[in-house]
């Protein structure tokens, strides 16, 4: 009985090394895949890919600060619903639109009357998401405090992302006092989403659950029609960024990609490859036998 025991375990053990050989051979290859994409653009190019299961992790330039565009509102989110849980305020509470606080570019309350419009808290952080606006971006940074927002992050452990100036400032923006992050805390701030590890399981869905609404985004794009992907894009002139919870059945991943630098007609390409290659490869990790073949009905 013992002989027996020893030997099943001996074929077990012998499989699975079987799989791990023929896994690392299909990894190596994304990785090598992976960095021929990055290196396909003119600009410097950063990407995580994070495995929500097991934690492992493709990285390309992840530890880069890089400038953000509308992607740093995620973080301003997670500010907001982190006060509202605490009481400082409620997110129905109404604000007046003012033309006080209107600014250009994405959105829709810019072009609104002086005093004429109120939106609640909730509401301007679905405006600030969904449709990337600057004016209801601002309206919160101002409510919760870019200071409180900063505090949080560091608090978190996250010491490179920063919110350092509202939309459309262009006087900060040319001190440099740009809204920075890097890939890995990036994709740091998408798992703790997804694990519910921000504040409480509930604050974290309701913020997932703003993220997924509909909106144009070239790692959700690029995948099979019906995969609910949480995610925000941004860009500013030279710089393009998406940060992304991919909700797949088989295998959740977060997938992080920033260019700075960028030049036209480049990156966009770059992410979708990029996307499609990290899809396919979590993909088969969820779906594989030890041997390759596929559970699946084609």
């Amino acid at each position: 009985m013992k002989a027996l025991l020893l030997l099943l375990l001996f074929v077990s053990f012998t499989a699975l090394q079987a799989q791990s050989d023929r896994w690392k051979s299909i990894r190596e290859k994304t990785e090598i895949k992976l960095n021929e994409i990055a290196n396909s653009t003119r600009g410097i190019v950063g990407v995580v890919a994070l495995d929500m299961t097991s934690g492992e992790k493709f990285a390309v330039n992840s530890e880069m600060q890089l400038p953000q565009g509308s992607a740093i509102k995620i973080p301003i989110l997670m500010e907001v619903f982190k006060m509202a849980h605490e009481g400082k305020f409620k997110l129905t509470d109404l604000f007046w639109v003012d033309s006080a606080d209107h600014v250009g570019g994405s959105g829709i309350l810019g072009q609104l009357g002086n005093h004429t419009t109120q939106m609640s808290v909730h509401d301007l952080s679905i405006l600030m998401i969904v449709l990337s606006d600057n004016t209801a971006t601002n309206m919160l940074i101002d409510l919760v405090g870019m200071e409180n927002i900063n505090k949080t992050l560091k608090e978190v452990g996250l010491s490179k992302t920063r919110v350092q100036r509202k939309m459309m400032d262009q006087e900060a923006s040319a001190r440099g006092d740009e809204n920075l992050s890097t890939p890995m805390e990036a994709a740091r701030i998408m798992e703790m989403l997804f694990k519910g590890t921000f504040v409480s399981r509930e604050v974290c869905d309701e913020i997932i659950a703003i993220l997924q609404k509909g909106k144009s985004g070239t790692i959700a794009s690029a995948l099979p029609p019906g995969i609910p992907v949480s995610f925000k894009p941004g860009g500013i002139a030279g710089v393009t960024t998406e940060w992304a919870i991919v909700h797949l059945k088989e295998n959740p991943y977060v997938l992080v990609v920033m260019e700075s630098y960028g030049l036209e007609g480049d990156i966009n390409p770059a992410v979708s490859n990029i996307s499609k290659l990290i899809y396919e490869y979590f993909w088969r990790k969820g779906v594989a036998s030890p041997y390759g073949s596929y559970d699946v009905k084609w």
